[in-house]
């Protein structure tokens, strides 16, 4: 992991307020995890939802949190009051933009199709070596399988090389998000190489 940004961590949550608990509760811990590593965390500045937990479990430990927002959510009141900082940005790109920007790696957690996208995104910035830190899914209620069988389906396809399910790694619990970041396989712009069939 990179020394100079060994403790920002991007964090790409959800905002709904309408799923099952759980989802809250592990991202909820996986703040306070994070915190107690030390970790500054960069998310999507929400105050509901996953979002919100994942702040509060942060704060809770005295961590630092970081929220990036474009201004239509700011104006639309969505952002968490209670943060170390508040970054507005123009739109949604450079939100996903500002928040892998200077990481020591990714975490998804459970989501929306703007989770998902903020992840896919990733995993292919990854895969065209412009991205090289770690990406760490956690895996609450099972929630990833399907898309991890569809990845999979798809390097054995050979839409993408074997090399490329590396790119992530999945953990069950957010107390697994340190180690699994530490843990993760290097990865080089020498991707480059493979990253077209």
């Amino acid at each position: 992991m990179n020394s100079n940004h060994a403790k920002r961590i991007g964090v790409f949550c959800a905002s709904s307020r309408q799923c099952a608990p759980e989802y809250h509760q592990a991202a909820h811990r996986l703040g306070e995890v994070l915190a107690d590593w030390g970790a500054t965390i960069v998310y999507g500045g929400g105050g509901f939802g996953s979002m919100g937990a994942l702040a509060d479990g942060a704060l809770s430990r005295g961590g630092k949190v970081i929220g990036v927002q474009p201004h239509f959510m700011r104006d639309m009141e969505w952002g968490h009051s209670g943060l170390t900082e508040m970054q507005l940005v123009d739109d949604m790109r450079e939100r996903k933009h500002r928040m892998r920007e200077g990481s020591a790696g990714v975490v998804a957690l459970p989501g929306g199709c703007g989770t998902l996208e903020e992840l896919l995104e990733t995993i292919t910035l990854k895969r065209l070596g412009l991205y090289l830190n770690p990406v760490i899914l956690v895996n609450t209620r099972n929630f990833f399988d399907p898309l991890l069988a569809l990845l999979a389906f798809a390097i054995s396809e050979k839409f993408m090389d074997e090399r490329h399910g590396q790119m992530w790694q999945v953990v069950t619990r957010p107390e697994d998000v340190p180690s699994a970041i530490e843990g993760a396989p290097d990865w080089s712009v020498s991707a480059q190489r493979f990253a077209s069939l």
